[in-house]
Formats: structure tokens, C-alpha cells, sequence
């Protein structure tokens, strides 16, 4: 192979690498990157992330069905409000009411 042909090649291949980190890029700045589609029986989840600046952004966990508010920095995570009740959290309650509540016995006792 002739001279060229390497200088090609590299080049390509540059371009690509550029391409993979661009796309990569701008998924983490989207808040796309590194989350999971939550599937039926997940209790964990982040609901939504907002980008402060740079460096620090405002992200919304869920846990069941209680969402905290987490304030996280370079060097910091910091919960700016906890116990917020999800769009969720009424049905949730309802749904455990009815399991908890006692079913009344059958029959017509003596």
C-alpha cells in the first residue's frame, strides 16, 4: 500500500472517532445518556433533569412513588426537597388502601 491510502484511512477513521464523541456530546448535554426505558416493577427512576450550567444541574428522582429534589454540583449532591408526592402518588395510596383494607368474611356467621 502506498503512502496515501494510510493518510487516508487515518483521516477516516479520525472523522469517525470525532463523530462517535460529538454524538456522544450531545446526548449527555440532552440528559439522554445512560438512561434506562423503566420498565413495570422498576422503583427507581429520574424524572427529569435541568442543566443549572456547566457544572451543576437539578435532578428529579422518583423512588415508588415519592419524588426528591437533588441539587448536585462537581464536588456535591445536596437534596433541596424530599417527600414530594408524584403524579403517581394518588393512585399509589389507592391502590395500597385497597390491599390493606380488611375484606369482611363471607357467610352469615351463627
Amino acid at each position: 500500500m502506498e503512502f496515501d491510502t494510510y493518510l487516508r484511512f487515518i483521516l477516516v477513521l479520525v472523522f469517525v472517532l470525532g463523530l462517535v464523541l460529538a454524538l456522544g456530546w450531545v446526548l449527555k448535554r440532552s440528559g439522554i445518556s445512560g438512561q434506562a426505558i423503566a420498565g413495570k416493577g422498576r422503583r427507581l427512576g429520574v424524572v427529569e433533569t435541568a442543566f443549572l450550567g456547566p457544572k451543576h444541574r437539578l435532578v428529579l428522582v422518583r423512588r415508588d412513588a415519592v419524588e426528591h429534589l437533588v441539587l448536585i454540583g462537581p464536588n456535591h449532591a445536596e437534596v433541596v426537597e424530599s417527600g414530594i408526592g408524584g403524579a403517581l402518588h394518588e393512585s399509589f395510596k389507592a391502590m395500597v388502601g385497597r390491599e390493606a383494607a380488611p375484606t369482611p368474611p363471607s357467610g352469615s356467621g351463627a
